[in-house]
C-alpha cells in the first residue's frame, strides 16, 4: 500500500495527469533522477547552463508541475532545478521523515551533490519555503540566496480554515472544490493557473495530504540567515497569517527585501520576475 496515496488506482491516475502537463512545459527542459539517501528523487532542469543555479521547492500537494505558470520568467535568468519533495505527489520517493528532524537538509545535500552544485541559491514557496529556510539555516555554506512566496515557518498557522477544509473534505469533489477557492482567493486566474488548480483537485482525491504541524522558526534563528533574502507575503493569505510573518522577518533581518502584498492569497501574483532578478543579481 502507498505511503502517500488512497490506492494504486489513484497514483496511476495522479502521475498520468503529472507527466501530461510536464510536456507542456514551456522552455526546453531536461527531467532528471537523482539518487539521494532517501530514495530516487526527480527534478526537471530548465535555463542556461551558466545562469546561477536555483533549486525550486514546491508546497505541501505539489510538484515541479506547479512552477509551469512562472518558469517561463525564472529560467530566462537563472538555471532552475525544479524537484518534487519526498512524501509529496510526484515521482519522488514517498518518504516522510518528521519535520524538524536533520533528514531533509541530508536530503538537500544529496540532490546538490547529485546535481555536482557546491553552492545554489533557494526557491521556496509555502512548505517549500519551509524546506528553503531550514537548510539555509542549517547549511549556510550551501544557499547562495533564498527567495520565498508565502513561506510556512514564519507566521502563525491559521487554525479556523483547517477545520473547514477537514468538513469540504468529506464532500467529494464539491468540498475539494470549496477549499481550493478559499486558498486561492485574491489569486489571478489565468489558463496556467487554472490548469494547476484542476491537477491539485485531482491529486487530492487521492492523495494524501501531510497532518504533522510545521515547525515555526523564532525570530533568533531567523536572525541567523546568512545569505541575501527576499520575501513575498500575501496579506490575505488563509492558511498563514503572512502579515505576522512579513513583520517578523523584517525584525529578524532589516535588510531583506521583504514585500506584503494587501490584495493577495496563498497563491502570489507577480513574484517570479522580481525573484528571477534578485537572485540573478544576489546569488554568490
Amino acid at each position: 500500500m502507498s505511503a502517500i496515496y488512497r490506492s494504486a488506482a489513484g497514483a496511476a491516475a495522479v502521475r498520468e495527469r503529472y507527466d501530461t502537463l510536464l510536456d507542456r512545459w514551456p522552455v526546453p527542459a531536461e527531467r532528471r533522477t537523482l539518487a539521494t539517501r532517501l530514495g530516487d528523487t526527480f527534478a526537471v532542469v530548465s535555463g542556461p547552463v551558466a545562469a546561477p543555479p536555483v533549486v525550486a521547492l514546491q508546497g505541501s500537494g505539489g510538484t515541479a508541475a506547479h512552477w509551469l505558470p512562472d518558469i517561463t520568467a525564472l529560467a530566462g535568468r537563472l538555471r532552475v532545478y525544479a524537484v518534487d519533495a519526498p512524501g509529496e505527489p510526484g515521482r519522488t520517493v514517498e518518504a516522510r521523515p518528521p519535520l524538524g528532524s536533520p533528514a531533509y537538509a541530508e536530503w538537500l545535500d544529496d540532490v546538490l551533490d547529485e546535481l555536482e552544485l557546491p553552492r545554489a541559491a533557494f526557491l521556496g514557496t509555502s512548505l517549500g519555503g519551509w524546506w528553503a529556510l531550514d537548510y539555509t539555516l542549517r547549511r549556510p555554506g550551501r544557499a547562495g540566496a533564498l527567495a520565498l512566496v508565502n513561506p510556512a515557518g514564519i507566521g502563525r498557522r491559521r487554525t479556523a480554515p483547517l477545520l473547514k477544509f477537514a468538513a469540504y473534505g468529506l464532500l467529494g469533489d464539491w468540498g475539494r472544490r470549496r477549499s481550493l477557492a478559499m486558498v486561492a482567493k485574491g489569486s489571478p486566474v489565468d489558463p496556467g493557473r487554472r490548469a494547476i488548480g484542476e491537477f491539485t483537485l485531482a491529486t487530492f482525491e487521492h492523495f494524501k495530504p501531510r497532518l504533522e504541524a510545521i515547525p515555526v522558526f523564532p525570530v533568533e534563528r531567523l536572525r541567523e540567515l546568512a545569505p541575501p533574502v527576499q520575501a513575498h507575503f500575501g496579506a490575505r493569505d488563509v492558511l498563514l497569517d503572512q502579515r505576522n510573518a512579513a513583520a517578523k522577518l523584517r525584525s529578524a533581518r532589516p535588510d531583506a527585501d521583504v514585500r506584503l502584498t494587501e490584495d493577495a492569497g496563498h497563491f502570489l501574483p507577480g513574484w517570479a520576475t522580481a525573484v528571477a532578478e534578485f537572485l540573478a543579481t544576489k546569488h554568490s
